[in-house]
This record gives structure tokens, sequence and C-alpha cells, in this order.
């Protein structure tokens, strides 16, 4: 009973929270100014640009030296004078074969894979602010309608607990109400318990500190997210041009394909080229020298290197037919669920809600006149609670699964 108490207390302060009204285009605005996460994201990008400016750039020239330390002939030390011995050389290394045009390539593609990984980051968590939005708006809705009704029912609780004081009525009665009123408070603070661990998903992911209060035109869900003809076919072909996480596959693959071009480049060797003067120390005085070098490419072409870069390729192109595959079959369900979703929804004759309202409201009222039983009460308000939670959540769950297709394709099919 401790536990229980302390649980009521709880979520009764759930009001006391400061409310925050925002639609959901103002939600998805806040989380694109405050989100950490998409803010720290970006340096990817940032740094994948900076790579590609490093790779631009080519090693720097060599210069060397030498100046005569000890003359032995004529008995001097540090004789670089006229008639003295010194030298100067400058060296730069030449890539043969593509290699820097191979890593800069190589470079770029990662910008395109960060610019991609930060679209998953904005797709994912706009689509967790959807879900939280519509989770909050529906169970708020189930938590007014039990609201109303438990303070109509306190109401006759007290009521009947003053009649059973005077024995009017029995006291089975008023614990039979008690029990039902009880069952209402523990469905209310399920729903509440919920409702709070999406609040904070949503705060922190918007950056909004309120607990949020959705403002929605319910009429424009209709509209918005009812769709009579929808092809899988047409939103795969979206699927396969949007869905950044297959696109980040394809240009991962892409992506390995420069890096093995990368690696078959550096078999080819590289030329060192230079320059050099010698004051006394050659065959001639003040001799100028070109000099060139290049490796033997008899120990190492890089074909360890190049065999792994092959095996990754292959590896990486399985997994982007096998990330195909798989949104064929997210496409697939999505719409199944949908098209399932809808269905039962549209089902459902539109006056219900209005019609339940009103046998709710002649049920109650026949029941303080004492035309019904307390057992026929209870029984309607047991099933008249559990009918408007389950249109509430039949609604939730035909948004969110047109959420999810907009999802997959990564684009506004609603």
């Amino acid at each position: 009973m401790r536990y229980l108490s302390a649980f009521l207390l709880l979520f009764t302060g759930f009001s006391c929270f400061a409310q925050e009204s925002m639609t959901i285009q103002q939600c998805e605005a806040s989380f694109l100014k405050n989100n950490l996460l998409l803010l720290a994201e970006q340096f990817n990008i940032t740094a994948s640009k900076a790579a590609v400016v490093q790779a631009k750039i080519w090693d720097q020239p060599y210069l060397s030296g030498e100046i005569n330390a000890i003359n032995p002939q004529d008995r001097k030390v540090f004789d670089v004078g006229n008639p003295g011995q010194k030298g100067l050389a400058i060296q730069q290394l030449i890539y043969l074969g593509g290699k820097k045009k191979n890593e800069v390539a190589f470079a770029q593609s990662n910008i395109a894979i960060a610019e991609l990984q930060l679209e998953q980051l904005v797709r994912n968590l706009k689509f967790q602010i959807n879900q939280d939005f519509y989770d909050i708006f529906f169970n708020q809705k189930s938590i007014n309608a039990l609201n109303l009704q438990i303070s109509k029912l306190d109401t006759l609780l007290v009521s009947y607990q003053i009649q059973s004081d005077k024995n009017n009525i029995a006291l089975k009665e008023v614990v039979r109400l008690q029990s039902l009123v009880l069952g209402l408070k523990n469905e209310k603070n399920t729903l509440q318990k919920e409702t709070i661990e999406k609040q904070k998903e949503i705060q922190l992911i918007t950056g909004v500190n309120n607990f949020l209060t959705p403002v929605v035109n319910e009429p424009e869900l209709d509209t918005k997210y009812n769709l009579t003809k929808i092809s899988k076919d047409s939103l795969l072909t979206i699927a396969l041009s949007k869905n950044p996480d297959y696109l980040t596959a394809v240009k991962i693959t892409e992506n390995q394909d420069l890096f093995l071009k990368w690696q078959k480049s550096l078999s080819t060797p590289d030329l060192t080229l230079g320059l050099s003067y010698d004051q006394r120390g050659g065959a001639f005085r003040n001799q100028i020298n070109v000099s060139f070098g290049i490796p033997l490419p008899v120990w190492n072409r890089n074909k360890g290197n190049i065999m792994i870069a092959e095996a990754q390729l292959n590896q990486l192109g399985i997994t982007r037919d096998y990330k195909k595959m798989e949104i064929q079959n997210n496409i697939d369900a999505a719409l199944q669920v949908w098209q399932q979703q809808q269905s039962q929804y549209v089902a459902i004759n539109k006056s219900v809600s209005s019609n339940l309202e009103s046998v709710y409201q002649g049920v109650l009222g026949n029941f303080q006149k004492r035309n019904i039983t307390l057992l026929e009460f209870t029984d309607f308000i047991e099933s008249y609670n559990q009918t408007t939670i389950q249109l509430n959540e039949l609604k939730k769950g035909w948004v969110i699964a047109s959420l999810n297709l907009n999802f997959v394709t990564n684009t506004e099919v609603f």
C-alpha cells in the first residue's frame, strides 16, 4: 500500500510540470536547432572536408647541405670560403601512377558518406519525435477521458458513502464502486507513466525543457493520412533513391572501390628528383648536378593490401545487396501494416465516439435514478473505458503506421 501511495502521488503531480503547447512542426524546428547529437555529427562533415585538403598536399621538398669541417691539407677548420668546400641539395618526391588523384578521390567520397550519416541521424530522430508526439497526444486524450469519469465517479462515490453510512444501501455497493474508481486510476497511472517516458525522450531530442502539450488538428489527420491508392513498386523506387541507409551502403561500396584503386596505384614506385651544388667536391669546381631515384619494384608491390581491399569490396557489395533486400522487405511490411491499420480505422463508424458518449450519459442517468443495478453500471463503465482507450490506440497505430512509410522511404508519402 505504501508503494501504491507513492505511485499515485508521483502521477498526481504530473500536471504540476511546466507545460508548453507545440505542433509537430514546432517540435521538428526545435530539434534541428537544439539537438546536440545533430550538432556533433556535423563536425564529421567538417573533418571529412579537412581530410580532402590534407590529401591534396604533397610531401615537403627535402633540403640538405654539407660544409667542410676539417681541411687537413691547409690545416683549417670550417673552410667554407672561396678555396674551401660546401655543397647544397634539394629533393622532391614525385608521385607516379595516379596516387594523389586516387587519394583525393577517396577522401572526397568520405564527405558524401558523412553527409548521408548526418541525414540518417536527422531521419531517425525526426521519426522518434513524431512517434513520441502522437504517443503523448493520444495518451493524453485517454487520460483526459479517464479523468472526467474519475471525477464523476468520485462525486457519485461520496454520495454512496453517505447513503451507506445511513444504511440506505449495502456497503458492498460502495466497495464495488471504489474498486471501479481504483481500476480507472490505475489505468490512468499506467498511461501517465508511459507518457512521462515519452516526454523525457522528446525533451532530450528537441532541447525543450518543459513538458509538451501536443497541438493537433484531428480532422486534418484524417485527410493527411488517408490515401486510397498506393503502389508498393513506386514506394520501393522512392526508397532506393532516397533511403539514407541504402544510399550509405551504396556510397560505402563506391568508397571502397576508390580505396582499391588507391592501393593499386601505391604499387607504382615514386620518383625522387633533386638538384645539387658542389663547390669543390665533384669532378668540376662549382659543379651543379641533377639527381633522380626510384625504388625497384622487386619485393613490395603492395600485393597484400590490394588483396585486403578487394576482399572488403566484395564484402561491402554483398552488404549493399542485403540492404536492398532489407529495404524491399521493410516497404512490404510497412505497407501491409498501414493497409491493415487503415482498414480497421476506416471500418469504424464515425459516429461511434458520439454514440458512445450518448449511451454513457444515459447509463449514468439511469444508474443515478436506480433504474439499473450497480453491477450493470460498472460493467458498462469498464467496457466504455476500454472502448475509448482502444479507439485512441487504433487511431494512434494508424498515424504511426503512416509515419513509418514516410520513414522507410525517407519522403513525405503522406
